[in-house]
This record gives structure tokens, sequence and C-alpha cells, in this order.
């Protein structure tokens, strides 16, 4: 999965979900970040939990599985200084919750344009599951989640160049919903906006090494492009197309 070049490039790790149906939490993940963390000489783990208002309980929850894991997990929010807390991060990890919560604590506290240079220029691993995947993209606007709160900006962390849509849901077939389908959604999106949309199904993570770009996991995704037809991709597939023009 990685190349011998790993440590000079970008390195990211974005899931749909740490929950996955049949497994425990993050479980379905354990292997694949293992391997991410070890190949990045990773040891300690920078958790950014503002996704959820209770810090110290999410970081905590996500703590405990680390640390059984053989990692340490330091949470952002028992840090005096987050931005010195980001340039000093061997890993950042930011976990799921409410997009736009998410994404307004980061602007309060000055954190993307750091952790957009620390990840794109000094490559230090993101790591990025449901709403982290969300702020790691060009935009929030395909997120699922409900605007409690509103961020300056919808303008994400722009680690790649186009949009997500963690969580992704096929049709059900048979079923008595009527209502839009998120495929619809993402159609509506394009509507009036041109950027690409991945659609990860739940156990899927785009892993993204330098300037290459793969699917791994359990399941696979869907790609919406304005005015194409919706594009199935299975896993190990090579997105890396999705990457030009970052």
């Amino acid at each position: 999965m990685y190349s011998l070049a790993s440590r000079m490039s970008r390195q990211i790790f974005l899931m749909s979900s740490s929950a996955v149906y049949g497994y425990e939490y993050l479980q379905h993940a354990e292997k694949d970040m293992i391997e991410y963390f070890r190949k990045n000489n990773v040891y300690r783990v920078l958790f950014i939990p503002y996704a959820l208002k209770n810090h110290e309980a999410y970081t905590e929850k996500v703590g405990s599985v680390l640390r059984r894991w053989g990692f340490e997990c330091e949470g952002i929010h028992r840090k005096p200084n987050p931005v010195q807390a980001i340039n000093e991060a061997q890993a950042i990890y930011i976990g799921g919750g409410n997009t736009f919560l998410l994404l307004k604590t980061l602007y309060d506290n000055n954190l993307i344009e750091p952790i957009r240079e620390r990840v794109m220029n000094h490559h230090i691993p993101y790591i990025g599951s449901s709403a982290g995947t969300n702020v790691a993209t060009r935009s929030i606007q395909t997120t699922n989640d409900m605007p409690i709160i509103y961020p300056p900006s919808f303008d994400g962390l722009r680690l790649v160049p186009f949009n997500i849509n963690p969580h992704y849901l096929d049709p059900e077939e048979g079923g008595k919903h009527k209502g839009e389908t998120r495929e619809e959604r993402i159609s509506q999106f394009h509507e009036l906006n041109d950027a690409p949309v991945l659609g990860l199904r739940e156990g899927c993570t785009m892993v993204v090494d330098g300037e290459k770009a793969t699917l791994i996991g359990s399941y696979g995704a869907r790609l919406f492009r304005k005015g194409r037809e919706p594009e199935e991709l299975k896993i190990g597939a090579d997105v890396s197309f999705l990457l030009e023009g970052n």
C-alpha cells in the first residue's frame, strides 16, 4: 500500500465511519490503521474531538482503542496552545460527530491553515472519520449533518480537491421511503457546483500516499461527477485522478 517514499509525501487516511455494523469501535479498520501508523513511524497521535461537545469522553473513547493497539493518544483540548500542538504532532486524527460544529471550532482555534501546512508541506499523517473526513476535503457541502451551528465558511482543510459524502447509502431495493436518495442530493449539489463527490460506503477508506489514492476496506464507493453517470468503484480501485489540481 505504501511506497518507500511515504514519509516524504502527504499521508491521508479518510474513513467513512469509525463504527461499522458487526465490528467494535474502529475494529473494521484496525489492521489498516496499524499498518498506516507503523509505516509512518507514528507512536503518538493527536486527537481532535471538536465534532462532539464532550471532548474528554470522546478522546478517552478513541484513546482506549489506540492504546490497546500500542499507540499513545493525546487530546488537543488538553493543550494550552492548539496551534503549537498541531506543529508538534506526529499524526493528526479528527473524529466524527457534527461537521458544522467541528469546522466552526477549527476556525475558532485558527487551526485550518496550520493543519493544512503540516499535512501538505510537512507530510504529517492525517486520519479522518466521518466529520473528520468531511473537513479534510474541498468543502463540507456534501455532509449529511444538520447545521446546528454556523462556521464562518464551508471551506474545509482542502487536503484533497474534491468532496466526499461519508456514510453513503444506496437506495433500499423495495423500500417504502419516498424521500430524496443520497444520489439525488448529490445531483442537487452538482446543479451549482463542479467538484466531484466520492460517496464512501460504511467500511470504505480512501488512503492517499503522495499522488496516489486508493480505496481500501470492506465495501466500495460511488463516484459522482457533474454531467456524467455515477461510477461504481470497488475496493482496490486507484482514484489518483481525483487528486489532480491539488
